[in-house]
């Protein structure tokens, strides 16, 4: 049996897609691409169904998402996201904004590790904003609880007093459990990446990040052979920027995580180009239910346009093979796939540099999958040979 017949096993797999708002929609139907290929490929039979979600699903339904969505999302072995929001919709109380469903599936889903990369592509690492030396070869994965925190604690709430004066409070509330199960997920990434793990807290100021800092210590003693450190937030932001190539696995909280790892766009050059999983590692071998999305927001500037970076939904997919499909040579052929498209000159208006000529997301798109089909081509032509 060659090596792509031993790919292809007849599975099947079932992917929910809410392409939501904005530019959600069109960078979605570009990463179907890659995922109709894939199917092909490895002889894997996606089961599709797409449904709205965020301000779309307001639109229709009046509600972020519906029961029937959610039902959906608990059956699918993965659901594909694509972007929610938009100030059509700022309006709106918060309990019922575009960005709640985002929330709800992951709480309810109990996708309580968030992992986004942060991987610099040599072929525009002109599009930095930081010089090429610091962000040359970066590797880094942030690992954010995304279950609790100051996004889901109560009480939370607005308030006037007699007077007539507002004040307002969000309230940050971790488990032991809740920590522990996140920076264990941690652990185990560091243990096939680098082997270092620098867990981001605010000890100083933060009952939380006491009880964080302890839990991750014990934690660590279990895995000797990972190299633990600790860092406050703030300091991390600056060493960031600073010197990002000293981190290898970052493990945060759910508000943290959110500020680093937008922040570690700059290091990539776009927010275009950056995937995330959001995973129920409770077994870190093979996540029970997994949800799929760009870190980037709706852009409704240019929705509609065609304009739009499609590489971090793709990038998405492409984290879906490694760890929903467990097929991380696949994953490694569509990162090499793009590499391809880069370094033939192909960008996308925001990860472009003076004087370069502008592509479509769809011309982009067709650009990985003629490499796809070249190395699958060069692989079978080897094997006859």
């Amino acid at each position: 049996m060659d090596a792509v017949s031993e790919l292809k096993s007849n599975r099947q797999f079932g992917l929910l897609v809410l392409p939501g708002d904005g530019i959600g929609p069109e960078i979605v139907d570009q990463a179907l691409r890659i995922v109709a290929w894939f199917g092909d490929y490895l002889g894997v039979r996606f089961n599709i169904e797409q449904a709205l979600v965020g301000g779309a699903s307001i639109d229709e339904h009046g509600e972020p998402i519906t029961e029937t969505v959610m039902e959906k999302a608990l059956r699918a072995d993965a659901v594909l996201f694509g972007a929610v929001g938009g100030p059509k919709w700022d309006h709106l109380p918060r309990a019922v904004r575009p960005e709640m469903g985002i929330l709800r599936l992951r709480k309810d889903l109990d996708l309580f590790a968030n992992l986004r990369p942060a991987v610099n592509f040599p072929e525009i690492v002109g599009a930095s904003s930081l010089r090429p030396e610091l962000v040359d070869s970066i590797d880094i994965m942030i690992v954010r609880e995304s279950t609790s925190g100051v996004y889901f604690g109560e009480p939370r709430g607005i308030k006037t007093d007699e007077k007539g004066l507002r004040s307002a409070v969000d309230t940050q509330a971790y488990s032991e459990t809740e920590i522990e199960r996140v920076c264990r997920a941690a652990f185990e990434i560091a243990r096939r990446r680098g082997s270092r793990l620098c867990s981001v807290d605010k000890a100083n100021v933060m009952e939380t990040g006491v009880l964080w800092r302890s839990v991750v210590t014990e934690i660590g003693q279990e895995y000797a052979d990972v190299e633990l450190s600790h860092m406050y937030a703030d300091n991390c932001a600056m060493q960031l920027l600073r010197e990002p190539k000293q981190f290898d696995v970052i493990v945060t909280d759910n508000l943290f995580g959110d500020i680093l790892s937008d922040e570690a766009a700059a290091l990539s050059g776009s927010l275009g180009l950056l995937p995330s999983a959001t995973l129920d590692m409770a077994d870190p071998k093979r996540p029970r239910r997994a949800l799929y999305e760009p870190i980037h927001g709706t852009a409704p500037d240019i929705a509609g346009k065609g304009i739009a970076n499609p590489l971090a939904s793709i990038l998405s997919f492409g984290m879906c093979l490694e760890y929903s499909l467990n097929e991380p040579a696949a994953a490694g052929m569509l990162k090499q796939s793009i590499n391809r498209a880069l370094a033939q000159g192909l960008r996308t208006a925001d990860i472009a540099v003076f004087g370069e000529e502008v592509v479509s997301g769809e011309a982009i798109t067709d650009a990985i999958l003629a490499g796809l089909d070249e190395v699958t081509a060069g692989t079978q032509k080897a094997l006859q040979s």
